[in-house]
């Protein structure tokens, strides 16, 4: 069956990181989806990972959606060119905006606010509150530990094989969208059994 994106939303890091790859990792997905014609949407700022995969879709002409919260914005780091810009009273009501927004979700290298956006779609993916998938782009093997801790938390019964699954890792950006766009979610059970 698949998915019909059209929109994607980029969860990623406001520094760059230590590596150059990981910034060139944020253009290349940025051309990607220009190339794709898909919409960026994101966290609406201007700097680190988050500015660069941003300016690589405005930079071909591509359309931008950034959703902040006022706070930020008071801290003048949002992006000035953006094709929209939504304003939002807080962090909560950023996330539920950027999944509404959206028609998948990647994870580029990131820290905290990364994770926790990452892991609050995949849970509401979970919960069958969307049944839109979510990609990682493991860049350089950023996420190579947090996937053997998930494997390990699968072999210790806390976390469903099916619902790893819902998590799309892979280290090539065409890769990643071809598989986005295939994804075909299975209802799963939450629960691994009632004992």
């Amino acid at each position: 069956m698949g998915v019909e994106l059209q929109r994607v939303c980029v969860f990623c890091g406001s520094s760059f990181g230590a590596r150059d790859s990981y910034r060139q990792a944020a253009v290349a997905l940025g051309r990607a989806l220009l190339d794709a014609d898909l919409t960026l949407v994101y966290g609406g700022a201007s700097v680190g990972l988050m500015g660069a995969v941003a300016d690589a879709v405005l930079d071909g002409g591509g359309e931008v959606i950034g959703v902040i919260p006022t706070f930020l914005l008071e801290h003048e780091i949002h992006h000035e060119s953006l094709t929209e810009l939504v304003v939002v009273e807080s962090m909560a009501e950023r996330k539920d905006r950027m999944a509404e927004l959206s028609d998948g979700f990647v994870a580029l290298p990131g820290g905290l606010g990364t994770l926790e956006e990452l892991f609050e779609m995949v849970v509401w993916s979970q919960l069958h509150l969307h049944h839109k998938p979510v990609g990682i782009l493991d860049i350089d093997g950023f996420y190579t530990h947090l996937r053997s801790f998930l494997r390990h938390a699968t072999e210790e019964r806390l976390i469903r094989e099916e619902n790893l699954e819902l998590l799309l890792f892979d280290d090539d950006v065409g890769s990643l969208l071809d598989r986005m766009r295939g994804f075909d979610p299975q209802p799963i059970g939450k629960w691994l059994d009632e004992s």
